[in-house]
């Protein structure tokens, strides 16, 4: 037999707050609109911090008065006074109450419940313990919160629970809100970093007519006006390039992108990047701009250069190591030689051997990458960018002017997970036009991720793209290494959960 007490418990407690609610609405207002609020917790605390200089004395000669408001999470009465404990978006502070200074409403108080939100205004104090409280002369229910907030032991411990119910994880852990104040943080020096280099921020659009910029696969909509079948982005990379065709040199999107794929520790169904495009820069040039943004971020936003992911200790202080990808193989995989490496049938013989996936489909290129993934990519723990990639695996990327059937593409991974992604862009229209084509081709024969035909593209192209460098930077894993977060539900505010009732 199921144990229902828990709910049976909170359905009580739910229903006992309902009635004083219903009581509120009866005396009066329920839900005031008419306090403002003038100070914030975090701010007073860092005031007076100096707990030497602001002795209770010096509080009172200063004649300081306060207002402010939050949500109460403990409170703790004892006959005529009281103590209550308020956290607002800054940080929290303790109120003492008196029912010489309250009166009515300190009664009213004692039948208050942890989770509602308060006003209050009075003078600061210090108590005999040092802590700094605010000294109530007046005080307000603005919020009565009908469901109870989790056991201050326990906090809100189910993880589930926690991605499902932001709101109360936001309320009751404060790690939460840390990371999510971080990441703003990070981006906002990311953003500061490019605009003081004179790139443009832009915007472009998330419904397209093709599936393009990546080989992913898409989501689908659907315009009812125009009765046209659409997909949402799963890459900015086709329009920012044609704004770089429009003499929009140096130019980037922060955005959401959404690929139909798995769900993991890894990966969401939508998540943010950063995209960035330079005229008249190479691969080379573009990873100095991802080591150098990575490491200056870092130090901006976190204030430091070393972290801690998954039990790993990196450092993105010391120069990234550059490896090609091709000599990352063979030096995981002594018994591949390099003739190996451009022959498809001993490739396809070493993923047999490997335990690796192979389709009908796949070139020497597309299983190379594949022995990549298997035995090299999760050992890759301090910064390294893997680099020399085949054209088979990609599609927008220049191929090397020495050495045919390679790409001067790079893609950067820290603690075992790819960061960033990044290429000499293709910018001769008929040899893209031609690497579409096997695109559509490897569409025709089953592959899902395989990119449409893009003839407006190739339009650009003909118009001409300057030779042009170009970047994709996972916000999200960015910041899981920045925050020290294993999962990327930990770092969306709102991740991708399976549908649930609402009790």
């Amino acid at each position: 037999m199921t144990d229902t007490s828990p709910i049976i418990d909170e359905n009580k407690l739910i229903a006992e707050r309902r009635g004083k609610l219903h009581a509120l609405r009866d005396s009066g207002v329920a839900f005031p609109n008419d306090f403002h609020r003038a100070d914030l917790a975090g701010d007073l605390q860092a005031d007076y911090a100096d707990a030497e200089r602001w002795t209770s004395e010096a509080l009172e000669a200063s004649g300081r008065t306060v207002a402010i408001a939050g949500r109460m999470l403990a409170k703790r009465v004892m006959g005529k006074a009281a103590f209550a404990t308020v956290q607002d978006m800054s940080g929290r502070v303790q109120l003492f109450l008196q029912s010489t200074a309250l009166g009515d409403t300190y009664d009213a108080f004692k039948g208050w419940d942890i989770g509602d939100i308060v006003a209050v205004e009075g003078s600061l104090m210090r108590t005999k313990t040092g802590e700094l409280s605010v000294k109530a002369s007046s005080l307000r229910l603005l919020v009565k919160a009908l469901r109870p907030l989790p056991d201050k032991f326990h906090g809100l411990s189910d993880v589930e629970q926690r991605y499902r119910q932001r709101y109360v994880d936001l309320i009751v852990n404060p790690e939460a809100r840390d990371v999510f104040i971080a990441r703003s943080r990070i981006v906002r020096a990311m953003r500061s970093w490019l605009d003081a280099r004179r790139f443009l921020e832009v915007e472009t659009p998330m419904m397209h007519y093709i599936a393009g910029g990546a080989t992913a696969r898409p989501f689908t909509t659907h315009h009812n006006a125009l009765d046209l079948d659409l997909y949402l982005r799963v890459a900015p990379e086709l329009y920012l390039k044609r704004l770089t065709v429009g003499g929009l040199e140096r130019v980037y999107e922060i955005n959401r992108n959404f690929r139909n794929e798995g769900v993991s520790t890894r990966h969401n169904p939508e998540f943010t990047m950063l995209e960035l495009y330079e005229a008249y820069a190479t691969y080379i040039e573009v990873m100095d701009l991802t080591e150098a943004m990575m490491r200056d971020v870092a130090r901006e936003a976190m204030g430091t250069t070393a972290f801690e992911w998954d039990g790993q200790a990196i450092d993105l202080g010391p120069a990234f190591r550059r490896w090609k990808l091709e000599e990352a193989v063979r030096e995981l995989n002594p018994e591949i030689s390099v003739a190996d490496c451009r022959d498809r049938d001993a490739l396809a013989a070493h993923c047999a051997r490997l335990g690796v996936h192979v389709k009908p489909g796949y070139g020497w290129g597309k299983l190379l990458l594949e022995i990549f993934e298997k035995t090299v990519e999760g050992g890759l723990i301090q910064p390294t960018f893997i680099t020399h990639y085949p054209v088979e695996v990609s599609p927008l990327a220049r191929e090397s002017d020495s050495e045919p059937g390679i790409t001067d593409r790079f893609e950067l991974f820290v603690g075992g997970k790819e960061l960033a992604n990044g290429f000499s862009e293709l910018n001769d229209p008929e040899d893209q036009a031609a690497r579409f084509r096997a695109q559509v081709e490897a569409k025709d024969s089953g592959d899902d991720e395989a990119m449409h035909f893009d003839a407006d593209y190739i339009r650009a192209l003909e118009v001409g793209l300057p030779p042009t460098g170009g970047l994709g930077v996972g916000i999200d894993r960015f910041v899981m290494l920045l925050t020290g977060s294993n999962s990327i539900r930990d770092v969306l505010l709102f991740p991708y959960m399976r549908p649930q009732a609402v009790e």
